[in-house]
């Protein structure tokens, strides 16, 4: 019997699977592997306690990398391309460019989470106009960041 662990944050937190379904969340702390299954929670002190408790191998999973490809970066912010007239409105803390020197569309820098009619998603430089129109969570500066605002607001 095989299970797969696949990393959701570095070195912290694992989904385990058996097969294609999902069996439990592995998580490191301190001094322990803390293991939540439909049995219960189980303590570990190691890999090897845990994979011997199993009955079976674990394959360790390392994230899947982002499609999304970061060109540059604004007030600390990614951007999806070479940012022009790049700048920040105080009044709503958004980092804004457009995306050539002639453009009038504004974008915002950085991950944002977007409640759209059939629920939240992530979104990477939206528009303005978008992050304006739709009750909107933002600017992040990471993809892990965006990942664990838009499970909060899932859990609503």
């Amino acid at each position: 019997m095989t299970f797969k662990a696949k990393e959701l944050l570095k070195g912290k937190f694992w989904i385990v699977e058996e097969g294609n379904q999902r069996v439990g969340v592995l998580s490191q702390t301190e001094d322990n592997l803390v293991y939540s299954c439909h049995d219960g929670t189980k303590f570990f002190k190691n890999t090897k306690a845990f994979r011997n408790s199993l009955g079976g191998d674990i394959n360790w999973v390392s994230p899947e990398v982002s499609t999304v490809s970061v060109e540059s970066e604004i007030y600390g912010y990614p951007t999806s391309t070479t940012p022009y007239n790049s700048m920040y409105d105080i009044k709503r803390k958004l980092p804004l460019f457009t995306k050539s020197n002639k453009s009038k569309s504004l974008y915002c820098a950085g991950y944002y989470v977007i409640c759209f009619e059939k629920g939240w998603v992530k979104s990477f430089c939206p528009k303005l106009l978008t992050v304006e129109r739709y009750t909107s969570h933002g600017p992040f500066k990471t993809e892990i960041e965006m990942r664990q605002e838009l499970s909060r607001v899932n859990k609503k």
